[in-house]
């Protein structure tokens, strides 16, 4: 504590609550440590049983044909989540580009596309077609159609709506869910739950595909959605499963005819997974992937130091402090607008990379709200190192999520907490 007020003016109550606050979540931070030292016994099992080797990092130009290294490492990926094969490529671009794809890849005109988890994230909206800005190209102008299932009152899946549906539509061909909360203040679902909504929607309908968003979920738990009977997911690389080394890229992973369908959506059909140069991002792919379970235990740490600290300050949280975590989001109900803007331009300035920058809220591509994002971050974007968003619209919360170390999570999260208190937007 002294050792944080030599480099940073931290009220010194401030700090005693932080303090305080790590004594509270002590059991969560022992079921994180403990979920992460499993997880990365699996991810070296992964790395051991498959030869990793020197040669596997040899970069490749052109078409990208015999990628030792590539494929080997998507061998590596399906292992690691446990499921039969995986495309896992620096050349998508953010999460919404990986989920994209496995949407046009394994659906097709007249199919419906059910989400059970209620309006998706934003960003997917304007590829379904549903934005209230549309964008060309979207999966509605291929004459495929959405519907969604409203969530319940507590947030949770409204399960006998959707198995309704399911009886009554037999175009639904595929069963969305998103794991992650986005933009919204509901639970986000870990993998028992997924596991549920799976055995329903089997119990009525055997051939439908299951398709999670499993974004900012890797690695939190002991098991992956396709171990609990989605069909396919899909993923970031500058979230978790890049583990804050790989500097773009994402996922899909799953069944192996489903993942073979998306390659030709990837690159061509007749081509599919086989074409593809890695361009010398080898190296960083197999390294993030193997810091994954480490750093993805950092980030919840920081988030549960978030939770705990902020709900000794009188702010609503979610999750709990020692609540089992789904994902690495933390979400703060900060009140009013000063207030989060006060938060994200603290953990700006907490930042290790462009701390001087001073973020406001924009237009950001993709949004209906004004957006303010704070991410002083190694890779332009990670959502795995420390950063927070969120639109400006009530009830004026924040999303933070990331950390790839605690202690620099903690100073970050304090250094919010001090921004709000000097514009006295806080009372200790």
């Amino acid at each position: 504590m002294n050792q944080a007020r030599q480099f940073f003016e931290i009220d010194e109550k401030l700090m005693e609550l932080a303090g305080q606050t790590e004594q509270d979540i002590r059991p969560a931070f022992e079921r994180i440590e403990s979920n992460a030292f499993q997880n990365q016994q699996k991810v070296l099992a992964a790395f051991i049983h498959n030869n990793v080797g020197e040669s596997c990092f040899t970069s490749s130009t052109g078409y990208g044909y015999g990628d030792v290294g590539r494929e080997k490492l998507e061998r590596v990926f399906a292992d690691a989540m446990e499921c039969e094969d995986a495309l896992l490529r620096y050349n998508f671009m953010c999460g919404t580009h990986a989920l994209t794809v496995a949407l046009f890849g394994v659906l097709r005109p007249n199919d419906t596309m059910l989400c059970v988890t209620g309006m998706p994230y934003d960003t997917i909206q304007s590829v379904i077609g549903i934005s209230r800005q549309p964008a060309s190209g979207s999966l509605k102008e291929f004459g495929i159609h959405f519907d969604k299932v409203d969530l319940l009152p507590d947030g949770s899946v409204d399960i006998p709506a959707a198995l309704e549906k399911l009886r009554s539509d037999k175009s639904i061909k595929m069963v969305y869910i998103q794991r992650s909360r986005g933009y919204s203040l509901r639970p986000s679902l870990t993998v028992e739950q997924i596991e549920e909504i799976c055995g329903a929607v089997r119990s009525v309908r055997q051939e439908v595909i299951i398709m999670v968003d499993n974004c900012y979920g890797e690695f939190v738990q002991l098991t992956e959605p396709c171990c609990h009977g989605a069909d396919l997911m899909a993923g970031s690389l500058i979230k978790n499963a890049g583990g804050g080394i790989a500097p773009t890229g994402g996922y899909i992973a799953g069944r192996a005819d489903l993942v073979e369908m998306c390659s030709y959506r990837l690159s061509t059909p007749g081509t599919g997974r086989e074409v593809g140069c890695t361009l010398g991002h080898s190296r960083e792919m197999y390294m993030g992937l193997f810091s994954a379970p480490h750093v993805v235990g950092e980030a919840l740490k920081t988030a549960a130091f978030c939770a705990g600290l902020f709900s000794r300050l009188g702010y609503g949280v979610t999750p709990q402090p020692n609540e089992i975590r789904a994902d690495i989001i933390q979400s703060v109900m900060l009140r009013n607008p000063e207030s989060l803007i006060a938060f994200c331009q603290g953990i700006q300035s907490g930042s290790p990379v462009d701390s001087m920058a001073l973020p406001e809220p924009w237009d950001m591509p993709g949004y209906d709200n004004k957006i303010i994002m704070a991410s002083g971050s190694f890779t332009l974007g990670s959502s795995i190192e420390l950063s927070a968003d969120a639109p400006l619209r009530e009830p004026y919360a924040v999303w933070m999520q990331g950390g790839l170390n605690y202690a620099a999570g903690k100073t970050g999260i304090l250094i919010a907490a001090q921004r709000m208190l000097d514009k006295g937007l806080l009372k200790l």
